[in-house]
Order: C-alpha cells, then structure tokens, then sequence
C-alpha cells in the first residue's frame, strides 16, 4: 500500500532542466492528481520559473505556500 504524503511531506517533482512555461505544465498537471490539501514541492533552475509559476499556481486556484533559494535552484512549494 502506498503512502500518501502529507500536507507537512509534499511529493517532490524535479524540473531543473525544464524552461518556462513548460514548468508550470508539468507541474499542473502533477497538481491535478493530487487530493485536495496535498503539497508538491517543485524544483527549479530557470529564474523566470521562480516568478512565473507560483503566479500561475495561484491564478489556478492553488496556494503558493514558500520559495525556497537552494543551492541546485529553487523550491517552490504548492498545495493543492
């Protein structure tokens, strides 16, 4: 049986070497899978991205819930 992640470990999805806008699609779409209240921490290396996509996620209806500077990019937590 497979475990859901909880709102406090969001399910992690990997778009550094992605470019706008095709982030934020892919990242629509792992979204649209997911429960209601589910987080999904998502990964990124285009500057744009860190701009444009959580503004897209909340145009979307989904809650930009931190960004994150890391080394390897950023982390842009969303929930569903």
């Amino acid at each position: 049986m497979a475990l859901q992640p909880s709102p406090q470990t969001p399910e992690l999805l990997d778009l550094r070497g992605v470019q706008c806008p095709l982030n934020w699609a892919r990242a629509k779409v792992s979204l649209e899978g997911m429960p209601a209240g589910s987080r999904l921490a998502v990964l990124v290396d285009d500057p744009r991205a860190v701009q444009n996509l959580p503004r897209a996620a909340e145009a979307s209806g989904h809650a930009v819930i931190q960004v994150l500077k890391r080394r390897e990019g950023w982390e842009i937590e969303l929930e569903r």
